[in-house]
């Protein structure tokens, strides 16, 4: 996959947001002239991290979703973390992670795939918003890696877009054979952590932040039943 430039990144997004500048690495100030996170990326993750405890307790603390939150974020927004989720309806990442409104920049396709459009997504919400921590979110019983298994496993043939969709995820199927163990939930795992570790090891351009220690990117596991998300790696 190509690398995609920053005056790229910008023509993917709307006016306001072409507007602002890509090149420096998590500007003062992030898109509409909101301070960006002052939140390192260990610290970002253990604000994900006890979100989501709240969540699986069934915390009543309600995010913020307020009309004076809707009102400060009209001009602007400066997230604290980016998630590359699946667009299953069971997987939402801000009630996962119990965020409210512009705390987190969620890019959601079937399967958590690394298209080029959730590529550029991604690096815009680090290089204009200033985010120190992307997630690589995969879940269990996922269906479109379950699709790509039927290709893999039986030759199946899918309809329209969905087999170059399930494309990306049949590399994950020999590491996730080789652990062993039920070969979907393996499948999921591996493709997770396959996909954080494209991102950080030179795919993109993130790669040169996460090796100065000023991005992280994290691989993690949505369990359906009880809601707990789990650390793969990063």
């Amino acid at each position: 996959m190509t690398q995609l430039s920053r005056r790229h990144l910008g023509g993917m997004f709307c006016a306001a947001c072409a507007a602002v500048a890509l090149a420096p690495f998590r500007p003062a100030r992030a898109a509409g002239g909101l301070p960006k996170t002052e939140l390192t990326p260990a610290q970002a993750l253990a604000r994900l991290q006890e979100g989501n405890r709240r969540f699986v307790a069934d915390d009543a603390t309600r995010p913020d979703i307020s009309a004076a939150r809707r009102h400060a974020l009209s001009g602007g927004q400066a997230p604290f973390a980016a998630i590359l989720g699946c667009a299953d309806s069971r997987v939402s990442p801000e009630l996962t992670f119990s965020a409210g409104l512009g705390e987190v920049f969620v890019t959601r396709v079937a399967g958590n795939t690394l298209s080029p459009t959730g590529l550029g997504s991604l690096e815009y919400s680090v290089l204009a918003l200033g985010v120190p921590l992307v997630v690589v979110l995969g879940h269990a019983k996922c269906g479109a890696v379950g699709a790509a298994l039927e290709v893999a496993e039986k030759g199946a043939a899918l309809p329209g877009a969905l087999e170059p969709m399930v494309d990306p995820i049949l590399a994950a199927v020999p590491e996730a054979r080789a652990a062993g163990g039920d070969l979907l939930d393996q499948t999921v795992r591996a493709h997770a952590r396959r996909t954080a570790r494209r991102l950080r090891e030179g795919e993109s351009s993130l790669a040169p932040l996460v090796k100065d220690g000023k991005l992280r990117v994290a691989a993690a596991y949505y369990n359906l039943e009880d809601g707990k998300v789990e650390w793969l790696e990063g």
